[in-house]
Protein backbone atom coordinates (compact mmCIF):
# COMPACT_ATOMS: atom_id res chain seq x y z
CA UNK A 1 0.00 0.00 0.00
CA UNK A 2 1.48 3.16 -0.80
CA UNK A 3 -0.29 6.49 0.32
CA UNK A 4 0.71 10.34 -1.50
CA UNK A 5 3.85 11.44 -2.01
CA UNK A 6 5.21 8.15 -2.41
CA UNK A 7 5.46 7.33 1.54
CA UNK A 8 4.00 3.34 2.08
CA UNK A 9 1.10 3.65 3.63
CA UNK A 10 2.01 0.49 6.00
CA UNK A 11 4.53 2.10 7.31
CA UNK A 12 2.26 5.19 8.42
CA UNK A 13 0.01 2.54 10.04
CA UNK A 14 2.57 0.89 11.99
CA UNK A 15 3.32 4.05 13.30
CA UNK A 16 0.35 5.42 14.17
CA UNK A 17 -0.38 1.44 15.65
CA UNK A 18 2.75 1.89 17.61
CA UNK A 19 0.87 5.30 19.13
CA UNK A 20 -2.10 2.90 20.47
CA UNK A 21 0.63 0.29 21.51
CA UNK A 22 2.89 2.47 23.67
CA UNK A 23 -0.18 3.30 25.77
CA UNK A 24 -1.64 -0.23 26.52
CA UNK A 25 2.32 -1.18 27.56
CA UNK A 26 2.64 2.02 29.12
CA UNK A 27 -0.49 1.86 31.44
CA UNK A 28 0.58 -2.18 32.34
CA UNK A 29 4.38 -1.30 33.38
CA UNK A 30 2.92 1.62 35.65
CA UNK A 31 -0.02 0.10 36.77
CA UNK A 32 0.29 -3.58 36.87
CA UNK A 33 1.26 -5.35 40.00
CA UNK A 34 3.54 -8.20 39.99
CA UNK A 35 1.19 -10.87 39.20
CA UNK A 36 -0.66 -8.97 36.21
CA UNK A 37 2.69 -8.09 34.36
CA UNK A 38 4.35 -11.35 35.04
CA UNK A 39 1.78 -14.20 35.75
CA UNK A 40 -1.21 -13.52 33.04
CA UNK A 41 -1.03 -13.93 29.23
CA UNK A 42 -1.87 -10.45 28.74
CA UNK A 43 0.75 -9.23 30.85
CA UNK A 44 3.59 -11.23 29.09
CA UNK A 45 1.74 -10.72 25.52
CA UNK A 46 2.09 -6.79 25.85
CA UNK A 47 5.55 -7.00 27.48
CA UNK A 48 6.67 -9.17 24.67
CA UNK A 49 4.89 -6.32 22.38
CA UNK A 50 7.31 -4.20 24.15
CA UNK A 51 10.16 -5.15 22.17
CA UNK A 52 9.09 -3.42 19.30
CA UNK A 53 11.02 -0.67 19.36
CA UNK A 54 13.01 -1.65 16.38
CA UNK A 55 10.14 -1.85 13.80
CA UNK A 56 9.29 1.64 14.56
CA UNK A 57 13.00 3.02 14.62
CA UNK A 58 13.01 1.19 10.89
CA UNK A 59 9.80 2.76 9.94
CA UNK A 60 11.44 6.00 10.73
CA UNK A 61 14.56 5.25 8.75
CA UNK A 62 12.49 4.60 5.50
CA UNK A 63 10.34 7.16 5.77
CA UNK A 64 13.19 9.53 6.80
CA UNK A 65 14.45 8.92 3.42
CA UNK A 66 11.13 9.23 1.32
CA UNK A 67 9.93 12.33 2.88
CA UNK A 68 9.58 15.93 0.83
CA UNK A 69 12.30 18.03 3.04
CA UNK A 70 15.46 16.53 2.78
CA UNK A 71 17.39 19.47 3.73
CA UNK A 72 20.16 19.07 6.57
CA UNK A 73 19.09 22.16 8.01
CA UNK A 74 15.58 21.00 8.80
CA UNK A 75 16.68 17.38 10.41
CA UNK A 76 19.00 19.35 12.78
CA UNK A 77 16.28 21.44 13.75
CA UNK A 78 14.04 18.60 14.36
CA UNK A 79 16.59 17.01 16.15
CA UNK A 80 16.94 19.59 18.32
CA UNK A 81 13.10 20.49 18.63
CA UNK A 82 12.43 16.94 19.99
CA UNK A 83 15.42 16.81 22.88
CA UNK A 84 13.39 20.05 23.90
CA UNK A 85 10.33 18.52 23.80
CA UNK A 86 11.82 15.68 25.41
CA UNK A 87 13.07 17.67 28.42
CA UNK A 88 10.35 19.40 28.51
CA UNK A 89 8.20 15.76 28.59
CA UNK A 90 9.90 14.67 31.33
CA UNK A 91 9.64 17.88 33.83
CA UNK A 92 5.99 16.96 33.10
CA UNK A 93 5.88 13.66 34.00
CA UNK A 94 8.06 13.27 36.91
CA UNK A 95 8.37 17.17 38.32
CA UNK A 96 4.77 18.12 38.61
CA UNK A 97 3.95 15.31 40.52
CA UNK A 98 6.64 16.34 42.87
CA UNK A 99 5.93 19.86 43.55
CA UNK A 100 2.57 19.52 43.57
CA UNK A 101 2.83 16.14 45.85
CA UNK A 102 0.53 13.11 44.24
CA UNK A 103 3.61 11.46 43.89
CA UNK A 104 3.19 7.33 45.20
CA UNK A 105 5.25 6.40 48.31
CA UNK A 106 6.48 3.28 47.08
CA UNK A 107 7.45 4.81 43.60
CA UNK A 108 9.65 7.16 44.99
CA UNK A 109 11.43 4.40 46.83
CA UNK A 110 11.84 2.24 44.09
CA UNK A 111 14.84 4.41 43.44
CA UNK A 112 16.42 3.68 46.70
CA UNK A 113 18.28 7.10 46.08
CA UNK A 114 20.86 8.08 48.65
CA UNK A 115 21.88 11.22 46.68
CA UNK A 116 20.72 14.73 47.48
CA UNK A 117 17.12 16.06 46.04
CA UNK A 118 18.96 18.37 43.44
CA UNK A 119 20.50 15.29 41.88
CA UNK A 120 17.30 12.99 41.94
CA UNK A 121 15.55 15.69 40.29
CA UNK A 122 18.01 16.22 37.84
CA UNK A 123 18.00 12.40 36.98
CA UNK A 124 14.29 12.61 36.45
CA UNK A 125 14.27 15.43 33.93
CA UNK A 126 17.36 14.03 32.25
CA UNK A 127 16.05 10.08 31.94
CA UNK A 128 16.55 9.22 28.60
CA UNK A 129 13.96 7.49 26.05
CA UNK A 130 13.07 7.08 22.91
CA UNK A 131 12.23 10.76 22.32
CA UNK A 132 15.77 11.83 23.41
CA UNK A 133 17.23 9.10 20.74
CA UNK A 134 14.97 10.13 17.96
CA UNK A 135 16.09 13.60 18.40
CA UNK A 136 19.87 12.64 18.52
CA UNK A 137 19.74 10.32 15.82
CA UNK A 138 18.64 13.08 14.06
CA UNK A 139 21.25 15.24 14.08
CA UNK A 140 23.28 12.32 12.45
CA UNK A 141 21.44 10.70 9.70
CA UNK A 142 21.11 14.21 8.21
CA UNK A 143 24.35 13.89 7.49
CA UNK A 144 24.41 10.54 6.40
CA UNK A 145 21.33 11.59 4.08
CA UNK A 146 23.15 14.08 2.79
CA UNK A 147 26.52 13.15 2.33
CA UNK A 148 26.14 9.44 1.63
CA UNK A 149 25.14 8.72 -1.67
CA UNK A 150 25.38 5.04 -2.16
CA UNK A 151 22.76 3.32 -0.23
CA UNK A 152 25.57 0.23 0.77
CA UNK A 153 27.35 3.21 1.99
CA UNK A 154 24.63 3.81 4.35
CA UNK A 155 23.89 0.25 5.24
CA UNK A 156 27.64 -0.22 6.10
CA UNK A 157 27.67 3.07 8.92
CA UNK A 158 24.87 1.24 10.21
CA UNK A 159 26.78 -2.17 10.90
CA UNK A 160 30.04 -0.15 11.50
CA UNK A 161 27.82 1.63 14.33
CA UNK A 162 26.28 -2.05 15.50
CA UNK A 163 29.80 -3.46 15.47
CA UNK A 164 31.20 -0.77 17.81
CA UNK A 165 28.33 0.15 20.02
CA UNK A 166 29.54 -2.26 23.19
CA UNK A 167 33.46 -1.17 23.16
CA UNK A 168 32.09 2.49 23.66
CA UNK A 169 29.46 1.94 26.48
CA UNK A 170 30.17 3.26 29.05
CA UNK A 171 32.51 6.58 28.03
CA UNK A 172 32.42 9.70 29.98
CA UNK A 173 35.24 12.23 30.79
CA UNK A 174 33.19 13.62 34.18
CA UNK A 175 32.42 16.59 32.45
CA UNK A 176 28.36 17.60 33.68
CA UNK A 177 27.01 19.02 30.26
CA UNK A 178 29.49 16.62 28.07
CA UNK A 179 28.53 13.78 29.96
CA UNK A 180 25.24 13.87 29.63
CA UNK A 181 25.58 13.82 25.76
CA UNK A 182 27.60 10.92 25.98
CA UNK A 183 24.90 9.45 28.39
CA UNK A 184 22.57 9.95 25.23
CA UNK A 185 25.25 8.51 22.79
CA UNK A 186 26.70 5.77 24.82
CA UNK A 187 24.84 5.22 28.25
CA UNK A 188 27.06 5.22 31.11
CA UNK A 189 24.40 6.01 33.56
CA UNK A 190 26.19 9.30 34.56
CA UNK A 191 23.93 11.30 35.12
CA UNK A 192 21.03 9.68 33.91
CA UNK A 193 19.66 6.65 32.94
CA UNK A 194 19.31 6.26 29.21
CA UNK A 195 17.15 3.21 27.79
CA UNK A 196 17.56 3.59 24.28
CA UNK A 197 21.37 4.75 23.79
CA UNK A 198 22.07 6.13 20.15
CA UNK A 199 25.17 3.42 20.09
CA UNK A 200 23.49 0.68 19.13
CA UNK A 201 19.88 1.57 18.48
CA UNK A 202 20.77 4.48 15.68
CA UNK A 203 21.75 1.41 13.51
CA UNK A 204 18.03 0.56 13.02
CA UNK A 205 17.23 3.72 11.70
CA UNK A 206 19.86 3.91 9.19
CA UNK A 207 19.50 0.17 8.33
CA UNK A 208 16.01 1.57 7.19
CA UNK A 209 17.36 4.22 5.78
CA UNK A 210 19.10 1.94 3.12
CA UNK A 211 15.59 0.29 2.31
CA UNK A 212 14.43 3.71 1.92
CA UNK A 213 17.23 4.70 -0.63
CA UNK A 214 16.62 1.85 -2.34
CA UNK A 215 12.96 2.61 -2.58
CA UNK A 216 13.43 5.61 -4.41
CA UNK A 217 15.96 3.84 -6.80
CA UNK A 218 13.27 1.34 -8.40
CA UNK A 219 10.70 4.60 -8.58
CA UNK A 220 9.09 3.47 -5.21
CA UNK A 221 7.64 -0.28 -5.93
CA UNK A 222 6.24 -1.20 -2.51
CA UNK A 223 5.71 -5.17 -3.85
CA UNK A 224 9.69 -5.47 -4.39
CA UNK A 225 10.82 -3.76 -1.80
CA UNK A 226 9.14 -5.77 1.19
CA UNK A 227 10.03 -8.39 -0.74
CA UNK A 228 13.94 -7.82 -0.09
CA UNK A 229 12.98 -7.03 3.53
CA UNK A 230 11.76 -10.50 3.79
CA UNK A 231 15.08 -12.34 2.18
CA UNK A 232 17.56 -9.89 3.84
CA UNK A 233 15.66 -10.23 7.43
CA UNK A 234 15.73 -14.33 6.65
CA UNK A 235 19.61 -14.27 5.72
CA UNK A 236 20.22 -11.62 9.45
CA UNK A 237 18.38 -14.24 11.58
CA UNK A 238 20.53 -17.23 10.52
CA UNK A 239 23.51 -14.75 10.88
CA UNK A 240 22.40 -12.84 13.94
CA UNK A 241 21.18 -15.99 15.51
CA UNK A 242 23.91 -17.80 16.42
CA UNK A 243 25.94 -15.02 18.14
CA UNK A 244 22.85 -13.66 20.41
CA UNK A 245 22.07 -17.69 21.42
CA UNK A 246 26.05 -19.16 21.68
CA UNK A 247 27.48 -15.45 22.65
CA UNK A 248 24.61 -14.09 24.37
CA UNK A 249 26.61 -11.93 26.97
CA UNK A 250 28.34 -10.10 24.66
CA UNK A 251 25.20 -9.79 21.56
CA UNK A 252 22.70 -9.38 24.00
CA UNK A 253 23.49 -8.23 27.23
CA UNK A 254 19.78 -6.78 27.80
CA UNK A 255 16.99 -5.74 25.11
CA UNK A 256 18.21 -2.33 25.46
CA UNK A 257 21.77 -2.06 24.95
CA UNK A 258 22.24 -4.81 22.46
CA UNK A 259 25.74 -5.70 20.71
CA UNK A 260 25.95 -6.17 16.97
CA UNK A 261 24.62 -9.84 17.01
CA UNK A 262 21.51 -8.54 18.82
CA UNK A 263 21.26 -5.69 16.48
CA UNK A 264 21.25 -7.67 13.16
CA UNK A 265 19.13 -10.82 14.94
CA UNK A 266 15.91 -8.06 15.58
CA UNK A 267 16.75 -6.63 12.67
CA UNK A 268 15.86 -9.86 10.91
CA UNK A 269 12.81 -10.69 12.62
CA UNK A 270 11.68 -6.61 12.41
CA UNK A 271 11.83 -6.74 8.51
CA UNK A 272 9.89 -10.17 8.31
CA UNK A 273 7.48 -8.88 10.31
CA UNK A 274 7.21 -5.53 7.89
CA UNK A 275 6.75 -7.88 5.03
CA UNK A 276 4.34 -10.01 6.81
CA UNK A 277 2.00 -6.83 7.75
CA UNK A 278 2.63 -5.31 4.32
CA UNK A 279 1.15 -8.62 3.06
CA UNK A 280 -2.03 -8.32 5.06
CA UNK A 281 -2.78 -4.99 4.62
CA UNK A 282 -2.57 -4.91 0.89
CA UNK A 283 -5.09 -6.51 0.86
CA UNK A 284 -7.27 -4.29 3.22
CA UNK A 285 -9.06 -1.00 1.79
CA UNK A 286 -9.58 2.13 3.23
CA UNK A 287 -11.79 2.06 7.02
CA UNK A 288 -12.13 3.69 10.41
CA UNK A 289 -9.15 1.59 11.60
CA UNK A 290 -6.93 2.94 8.97
CA UNK A 291 -7.93 6.56 9.30
CA UNK A 292 -7.21 6.48 12.98
CA UNK A 293 -4.30 5.10 12.85
CA UNK A 294 -2.82 7.79 9.91
CA UNK A 295 -4.38 10.34 11.97
CA UNK A 296 -1.60 9.21 14.85
CA UNK A 297 1.01 8.46 12.52
CA UNK A 298 0.56 12.01 11.37
CA UNK A 299 0.57 13.36 15.21
CA UNK A 300 2.89 10.65 16.62
CA UNK A 301 5.63 12.98 18.57
CA UNK A 302 2.49 15.01 20.39
CA UNK A 303 0.50 11.90 21.19
CA UNK A 304 3.49 10.25 22.70
CA UNK A 305 3.82 12.91 24.91
CA UNK A 306 0.19 13.24 25.98
CA UNK A 307 -0.03 10.14 27.05
CA UNK A 308 3.13 9.60 29.15
CA UNK A 309 2.31 12.41 30.98
CA UNK A 310 -1.21 11.62 31.76
CA UNK A 311 -0.10 8.05 32.21
CA UNK A 312 2.47 9.52 34.80
CA UNK A 313 -0.43 12.16 36.71
CA UNK A 314 -2.49 9.45 37.12
CA UNK A 315 -0.03 7.47 39.37
CA UNK A 316 -1.51 9.85 42.21
CA UNK A 317 -4.46 8.67 41.39
CA UNK A 318 -4.68 4.83 40.70
CA UNK A 319 -1.59 4.37 42.91
CA UNK A 320 2.06 2.55 41.07
CA UNK A 321 1.54 -0.99 40.29
CA UNK A 322 -1.30 -2.14 42.65
CA UNK A 323 -3.68 -2.79 40.16
CA UNK A 324 -4.81 -6.14 38.35
CA UNK A 325 -5.74 -7.08 35.18
CA UNK A 326 -9.61 -5.92 35.10
CA UNK A 327 -8.26 -2.73 36.40
CA UNK A 328 -5.52 -2.06 33.98
CA UNK A 329 -7.44 -3.20 30.91
CA UNK A 330 -9.76 -0.14 31.96
CA UNK A 331 -7.28 2.29 32.52
CA UNK A 332 -5.85 1.14 28.85
CA UNK A 333 -8.95 2.58 27.34
CA UNK A 334 -9.48 5.24 29.88
CA UNK A 335 -5.89 6.75 28.83
CA UNK A 336 -6.17 5.52 25.10
CA UNK A 337 -9.55 7.51 25.35
CA UNK A 338 -8.01 11.04 26.76
CA UNK A 339 -5.29 10.99 25.08
CA UNK A 340 -7.48 11.15 21.55
CA UNK A 341 -9.33 13.97 23.37
CA UNK A 342 -6.77 16.13 24.16
CA UNK A 343 -4.92 15.76 20.88
CA UNK A 344 -8.04 16.36 19.27
CA UNK A 345 -8.48 19.71 21.50
CA UNK A 346 -5.06 20.58 20.92
CA UNK A 347 -6.03 20.40 17.01
CA UNK A 348 -8.12 22.67 17.62
CA UNK A 349 -6.18 25.19 19.74
CA UNK A 350 -3.34 24.99 16.79
CA UNK A 351 -6.40 25.74 13.90
CA UNK A 352 -7.61 28.41 15.53
CA UNK A 353 -4.24 30.06 15.75
CA UNK A 354 -3.18 29.48 12.14
CA UNK A 355 -6.51 31.25 11.17
CA UNK A 356 -5.83 34.35 13.43
CA UNK A 357 -2.14 34.33 11.80
CA UNK A 358 -3.97 34.09 8.36
CA UNK A 359 -6.41 36.67 9.09
CA UNK A 360 -3.41 39.33 10.83
CA UNK A 361 -1.83 38.50 7.34
CA UNK A 362 -4.76 39.52 5.25
CA UNK A 363 -5.31 42.77 7.08
CA UNK A 364 -2.03 44.17 7.39
CA UNK A 365 -1.64 43.31 3.82
CA UNK A 366 -5.32 44.97 3.00
CA UNK A 367 -3.08 47.97 5.15
CA UNK A 368 -0.45 48.19 2.83
CA UNK A 369 -2.25 48.28 -0.34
Amino acid sequence: MKSQNNRILTLDLIKGGSVIGMIIIHTLLIYGNIETQSETFLGNFIRFLGRGTSIFLICMGITFMTSRNQSLKSSIKRGAVLLLVALLMNFMKFMIPIIFEFVPENYMKKFQWDAPLEMQYLYLVLLGDILQLAGMSLLIIGFIRKYVKNKFGILAIGLIIASISRELSGININIPGVNYVLDLLFSNDFPAYVYFPVFPWVSFIIIGMFFGKWYAEINYNPSFIFKKMMLIGLFCILLGGPLVFFYKEYHYNTFFYLGPGGVIYFAGWTLIFLWLIHITLSKVRENFMITTLVYCSKNLTTMYVIQWVLISWGKGIFGFRQSGITKVFLLMLLFITLTFILQKALDEIMKTIKKGRVKKSLLIKDHTL
